[in-house]
């Protein structure tokens, strides 16, 4: 069932905004005097219930500090919680002036697993995202992706229908849940495949449209970030 409205769904790391700024790993993990490689292993792996608003950010940093045997004191979960904010405040301009773009052709909405504290950095920082038809970050939903929960409420909230949705994630396991409650999928490796896609998708949803909505090249990057812009 579909109520023909096109509706394209964005995750935000790795196609909006950068993946974690290399190296962070490593500065954190000196903050504590831990080893990089240790350090790294516990930050994954008590990441997902952070992600999923089920951890406050003290009660995440007190968990990867315990798996560290380290000692679990305010002063160093703040500066470890900035440290880990900044880290992923970088966005690409290009494909946010893109992504911009096509509100002209398609309500666009945006779906990333992010705690609740770096939302509320980011939502700060990118005056854009208030632009969008709907932003869901997963510390406020308490569903991360591929939980279909997360996807599951982008239907529900904008009053929609799954196949109204074309999800564009760079992660497979993402597309494929998506895929698996009724949504397009479209695993994302860059701008020209993406416009590709589209090309192809919007006018099925609105057939009035033609290739000039939303095949062009993205605009020249745009000073964007919280610390710096990334070109």
């Amino acid at each position: 069932m579909s109520t023909d409205r096109p509706i394209v769904l964005f995750d935000l790391f790795g196609v909006i905004a950068r993946h974690q700024r290399p190296g962070a790993l490593g500065e954190m993990a000196a903050l504590g005097g831990a080893p990089t490689d240790a350090f790294a292993a516990a930050y994954w792996a008590c990441r997902r219930p952070y992600d999923a608003g089920r951890f406050s950010a003290a009660q995440y940093w007190t968990a990867v500090l315990h798996r560290l045997s380290l000692s679990a004191r305010p002063d160093l979960i703040e500066k470890l919680r900035l440290a880990d904010i900044d880290s992923w405040s970088r966005v690409d301009g290009q494909m946010v002036a893109y992504v911009q773009s096509l509100r002209d052709v398609a309500e666009v909405a945006l779906l990333s697993n992010i705690p609740a504290d770096h939302a509320d950095a980011f939502r700060a920082a990118q005056p854009w995202l208030h632009d969008l038809d709907h932003v869901a970050f997963s510390g406020g939903i308490h569903a991360a992706k591929p939980d279909p929960a997360a996807f599951r409420h982008c239907v529900a909230a904008l009053h929609a229908a799954p196949a109204d949705f074309l999800f564009v994630d760079d992660r497979e396991e993402n597309v494929r849940a998506a895929q698996a409650v009724g949504m397009n999928g479209h695993a994302f490796t860059g701008h020209d495949e993406l416009a590709a896609t589209l090309q192809t998708w919007l006018p099925t949803r609105r057939p009035s449209l033609t290739a000039r909505h939303f095949d062009a090249a993205p605009p020249p990057s745009v000073a964007v970030g919280l610390g710096w812009a990334d070109q």
